[in-house]
């Protein structure tokens, strides 16, 4: 029951931690990873498979952002979002693999989903930049042990 609760956290902490709440991921992963109970490639899948499917909610928020633009409890700013904007524009696509820097990374995913980038495109450029941060920060943590 431990395991589940713990790769559940997980997961839920990164699915949370790429959307546009400000939460972080990261803590609970080298958390797990620190604690040398837990397989590592399974710890790294549902990391990323959270992370994954946040930026996946921020596409979707993305595809019907004009309904909702204007609400209050709306979580991007126009400002954040002008701004993501501005660099999908600079580099198209291959922004998305950026999607894990803090900051730019989520109003990024939601833009791909105003500016119908493809799903399959989407999630595939994600995908890799999400597993990639999540690698590094592995390494960097099984390393330092």
């Amino acid at each position: 029951m431990a395991d589940l609760a713990a790769y559940g956290g997980l997961f839920l902490a990164a699915l949370a931690a790429a959307t546009l709440l400000p939460t972080q991921s990261e803590a609970a992963l080298v958390g797990l990873l620190l604690t040398d109970s837990y397989p590592v490639i399974l710890l790294v899948t549902v990391a990323s498979l959270g992370n994954v499917m946040g930026s996946l909610i921020n596409w979707m928020l993305g595809r019907g952002i004009e309904r909702f633009r204007g609400r209050s409890w709306f979580p991007a700013s126009p400002a954040m979002l002008d701004r993501a904007s501005r660099w999908y524009h600079r580099y198209g696509r291959w922004s998305l693999l950026a999607s894990w820097v803090p900051v730019i990374g989520d109003p990024l995913t939601v833009v791909a989903g105003v500016l119908r980038e493809p799903l399959w495109s989407f999630l595939l450029l994600v995908a890799v930049a999400k597993t990639g941060r999540y690698l590094v920060l592995t390494g960097i943590t099984l390393n330092w042990m």
